[in-house]
């Protein structure tokens, strides 16, 4: 019986000992806050829209890794490598539904396919715009636009898309600003 008594009181002392080990806090260690911010769980991605891309791979056109910066102001997104390889994956199936933003496995918004100085469609909704036309045309620029062609922008239900966005544009641009990619 004093055996079991000498093992129960062992066992004490090393749960003991054990408990005060992972409680104690290292003096030299900072403390992190706590944050819900999105920014430590997910990446930013983009990919096709469309039910044939849930739930089988996703054929990612670019993620954050990809951009340099976005400009709050002018909405332009600056890629590292503005070259044709991402004009060329935008341009493959021109006429697709669109693209997604999407923050881990939550779509943040969608945007139409593709949109360029020359489209003659008219869209309500956010565009991904390519641009040539400008200062600088040998260097095309990216920009997300609420709707296109521009004069749009007052039109009812651009501003009810805009409305609805809303909250999700507050999210990108605060995950982009966490990773020091916003630009104002």
């Amino acid at each position: 019986m004093k055996h079991y008594k000498f093992l129960a009181w062992m066992m004490a002392i090393a749960i003991a000992s054990t408990t005060m080990t992972a409680c104690g806090s290292d003096s030299n260690e900072t403390e992190k806050p706590f944050t819900t911010a999105p920014v430590e769980q997910a990446k930013l991605f983009v990919c096709e829209a469309g039910s044939e891309t849930r739930g089988a791979t996703i054929d990612t056109l670019f993620t954050e890794d990809d951009i340099e910066w976005f400009n709050v102001s002018t909405r332009e997104i600056r890629f590292k490598k503005q070259d044709e390889q991402l004009y060329n994956k935008l341009m493959k199936d021109y006429h697709k539904e669109g693209l997604e933003f999407r923050l881990g496995d939550d779509v943040l918004f969608e945007v139409s396919r593709f949109v360029s100085d020359f489209d003659s469609r008219v869209f309500t909704d956010l565009v991904l715009h390519y641009s040539t036309i400008g200062e600088d045309e040998g260097n095309p620029r990216y920009y997300l636009h609420d709707c296109y062609p521009p004069q749009f922008i007052d039109d009812e239900r651009t501003q009810a898309n805009i409305k609805k966005n809303a909250t999700q544009w507050e999210t990108f641009k605060k995950y982009l600003d966490c990773k020091g990619k916003l630009r104002k």
